[in-house]
């Protein structure tokens, strides 16, 4: 497997993207992109859990639902979420869809739709007309960092990745773009993914491929607890390479590379989550179960005391022992070992058996206080384990937050 420079979705051959600015965003950046593959896609799709689901949620389920292997492009806005917007949202998702089908000659259910921005706005319809209009006449596989450009929000960089899989008959490609630096967290824990790719796949292992990947990357990540009404991952296969990835084999090494690509673009958007200045990796071993793992993991990474000592750089180890006792798993407070660890490996251990150690203040500060660390937790209740991602918590998130409008 070989990682593509500047890879993104349009590295596999057979899509071509365009973006421009239709000025639903007060900046008037890019704000609006279209996505086409020149043949009949299968596609996948894994959703918010959040109750109330925006307008292309539910059109793009009931699209895949219907149409799951003859999709032929994606329209995507940022600047307004068209979600609680009720009816009249569910209406204006429909019709990006009608727009963006008239543009790119093919039927409205071969069309996915995705939204991004401020919540319960109305979608202005004469901008986004304008601009599929607009976007269509300029279609091209250089677009690609373009497509990552324009649905962006609060986020400070475009966010994408490709890799390639070499093959005996040929080169497998498989690519993709994400924003998000708000409102992240399980489940969904990213605000829109795309992934693409020009394999040969069928769209029920697609969807299980997909659903795998998404719950050991994008389902592992968060930067504040707050899980969007938009938080969509899309992937469309194109089979434009002509090599087939059936036998379980092929499918192994497809699988690999697919997470890789969602690991890397779930790492970016930790890294630029709102106001972070750190990166940190928590790791949960010895644990009963995976939802056990899953919920100590989560309750650390979402503790405002947890993150905040994070930001300070300061070692407060009993902060994350705390969270892990309220994360309703049945604990033995004398199996707990907690480490801390630096990005070249080197670990401090802080509890043994439940009881603190004698360790190097400085040497832990030292830790805390880098721009990268990790926090390894055992339970000593199994055999189970999980990493997670996050960040800090800083005044920059509040100040970011406090007056956000795109």
């Amino acid at each position: 497997m070989n990682e593509l420079r500047n890879g993104h979705i349009t590295s596999p051959s057979g899509f071509l993207a365009s973006a421009i600015a239709c000025g639903l965003k007060n900046s008037r950046d890019l704000d609006l992109t279209l996505l086409l593959s020149e043949n009949d896609c299968c596609g996948a799709g894994v959703f918010t859990c959040n109750r109330l689901p925006a307008a292309p949620v539910i059109l793009d389920k009931e699209t895949l639902e219907a149409n799951p292997t003859r999709l032929r492009g994606i329209v995507a806005n940022a600047g307004i979420a068209n979600a609680c917007t009720g009816s009249a949202g569910l209406e204006a998702a429909r019709a990006s869809q009608q727009l963006a089908a008239i543009a790119l000659h093919c039927a409205p259910e071969a069309i996915l739709v995705l939204s991004t921005g401020v919540i319960g706005v109305p979608l202005d319809m004469r901008k986004i007309s304008s601009g599929i209009q607009s976007a269509a006449k300029n279609l091209s596989p250089e677009n690609g960092l373009d497509a990552a450009r324009a649905i962006m929000t609060t986020d400070t960089q475009p966010k994408h990745a490709a890799y390639c899989l070499p093959f005996s008959e040929g080169t497998v490609t498989i690519g993709g773009i994400a924003k998000g630096a708000g409102m992240i967290h399980p489940n969904m824990a990213t605000m829109l993914a795309v992934l693409t790719t020009d394999a040969l796949l069928q769209s029920d292992k697609l969807q299980e491929l997909l659903q795998e990947a998404v719950d050991e990357t994008f389902n592992c990540i968060s930067v504040d607890g707050d899980t969007s009404t938009n938080d969509t991952v899309l992937l469309l296969a194109n089979g434009a390479s002509g090599v087939s990835v059936q036998t379980e084999e092929r499918l192994r090494i497809f699988a690999h590379a697919l997470k890789e690509l969602c690991r890397t673009l779930a790492h970016a958007i930790i890294r630029d989550g709102e106001g972070a200045s750190k990166f940190i990796t928590i790791e949960v071993a010895e644990a009963g179960r995976e939802a056990e793992a899953r919920s100590v993991a989560q309750t650390i990474a979402t503790s405002p005391l947890v993150k905040t000592a994070f930001a300070g750089g300061n070692p407060n180890w009993g902060r994350i022992l705390a969270a892990a006792g309220r994360a309703g798993v049945e604990l033995d407070p004398a199996r707990i070992k907690l480490w801390i660890g630096s990005r070249d490996g080197k670990e401090l251990q802080l509890v043994d058996n439940g009881s603190p150690l004698t360790y190097d203040q400085a040497q832990a500060e030292a830790i805390f206080c880098a721009p990268e660390f990790t926090v390894r937790l055992s339970l000593g209740m199994g055999n189970t384990s999980i990493t997670y991602w996050t960040c800090d918590l800083t005044h920059e998130y509040v100040s970011i937050n406090a007056d956000y409008r795109t």
